[in-house]
């Protein structure tokens, strides 16, 4: 079995491949040419389920192509190797006034892989996804062709390599808009409130002016409480006096690997509880740095642990708007009654911005993810409990988060799917298209 580098941050499934390397964006790939054995080009490993990993055949570790090319500091525009991470861009541009034009919740996903999965962010309602900022990248197939794409040229590649999920080649470098920002700040407010009407209340007020927003729920709460959780908007913040709070650099590593999960019914209940009532009003504003805003569990290395050495589950849905309070409703419900909840449950709304990618995950509608310990079959039966609401209002769920979803699921919720498959590298293949392609 291959090391802890190159298994996904969920740690589920446990599978044997052969990792490779590739150091410089302008040597051939260390692979053989018609050989039997695929191959997957692999970032970070922070995709959850199987999507990242490739049973039997061989990874291609890309995160030595982490060079910048070039950065515009007037125009926004950079240029960089698909192995540099999106922390190392915030890095190098905050300081000069520019933002990632969309992010996900941790930084420390690769470029390449922020583009093959088409990452969304808190601000999916004005911004729409990753691939909708990306100008070109360069896409290099296992025959050896160099492909440059971009809305004009090689324009079908283009749209199939944006969540294309690393099938159609090996992306070596990419062009990036970045958003202009004037500081690394964020204007925030975080609001308690009551229930999930409340919620949906406060989504559609913020939509409009506000540019992030997001919400964390209680999970466990039922009854005339289901859904209550704590609402967080904010915007770039303005020039502002004064100092304010920066970021300790000092991050916290969980220790241990646990043969079992720490989260459990009492510890579950306490934490939500507890974090449900952190602050004393129901409404807190202020300045925050932009890293604990768009990354509070990045500063907790390692934070995967927390669910011992079976893994965890990662389940997020979207659902269509006009079925999206129903099915919200109806999916807390049926895991408040399994008993079975999470600490890292997040809801938002989408917007109706499309995406160029083939398979993009986000549609018109709202979002729910959620983390469960990986109890075998009790929370495989969860999720298809799950799913079935998800399915019954034309919903579909996030591959890059997936690691059991069916193949019917799969292909009725992403219709692309077949126009995609006469783009995919011919020897590229990974776990996760095997299994959702598997009855055709």
């Amino acid at each position: 079995m291959t090391s802890r580098r190159y298994q996904s941050w969920g740690r589920y499934p446990k599978v044997d491949q052969e990792p490779r390397s590739v150091y410089w964006r302008d040597d051939p790939l260390p692979i053989e040419p018609s050989a039997e054995k695929t191959f997957l080009p692999f970032g970070n490993g922070r995709s959850y389920g199987d999507v990242c990993l490739n049973e039997g055949g061989a990874l291609l570790d890309c995160r030595h192509l982490g060079r910048f090319i070039g950065f515009d500091p007037e125009t926004g525009v950079i240029r960089c190797e698909a192995g540099v991470l999106l922390s190392e861009i915030l890095q190098l541009t905050v300081a000069k006034g520019w933002f990632l034009p969309v992010t996900p919740g941790t930084q420390f996903v690769t470029v390449g892989g922020a583009i093959a999965n088409d990452v969304h962010g808190k601000n999916h309602h004005k911004a729409g996804t990753f691939g909708q900022h990306v100008r070109c990248f360069e896409l290099l197939r296992s025959d050896g062709a160099r492909m440059l794409c971009s809305p004009n040229e090689n324009h079908e590649f283009y749209r199939a390599t944006i969540s294309g999920l690393g099938l159609t080649g090996v992306i070596t470098w990419a062009e990036i808009q970045l958003h202009p920002v004037n500081n690394a700040y964020i204007d925030h407010e975080i609001i308690r409130y009551k229930n999930l009407d409340e919620f949906f209340t406060l989504a559609r007020e913020s939509d409009q002016a506000f540019e992030h927003t997001v919400a964390w729920i209680d999970c466990l709460a039922k009854g005339d409480q289901l859904g209550r959780g704590l609402f967080i908007r904010g915007n770039y913040a303005k020039a502002f006096e004064g100092k304010a709070h920066k970021p300790s650099k000092f991050h916290l590593t969980f220790p241990v690997n646990p043969p079992f999960a720490l989260i459990n019914g009492v510890t579950l209940k306490l934490f939500n509880t507890l974090y449900y009532r952190k602050q004393w009003s129901d409404r807190v504003q202020g300045l925050v740095h932009y890293q604990p805003f768009f990354y509070p569990l990045d500063a907790i290395n390692d934070w995967n642990r927390i669910y011992g050495s079976k893994g965890f589950f990662q389940y997020q849905c979207a659902v269509p708007t006009d079925h999206m309070e129903g099915a919200i409703r109806e999916i807390l419900a049926r895991i408040g009654r399994a008993g079975v909840g999470s600490f890292l449950a997040v809801l938002k709304l989408f917007g109706d911005k499309p995406s160029p990618g083939l398979l993009s995950f986000p549609l018109p509608g709202a979002t729910l993810a959620l983390d469960f310990p990986n109890n075998g079959e009790k929370t495989l039966r969860l999720l298809d409990q799950l799913d079935e609401v998800t399915r019954s209002v034309g919903g579909r769920v996030n591959p890059s988060k997936d690691a059991r979803m069916q193949p019917g699921d799969f292909q009725k919720g992403y219709p692309n799917w077949t126009k995609m498959s006469d783009y995919i590298d011919p020897q590229i293949s990974s776990s996760f298209w095997r299994r959702v392609t598997a009855s055709v």
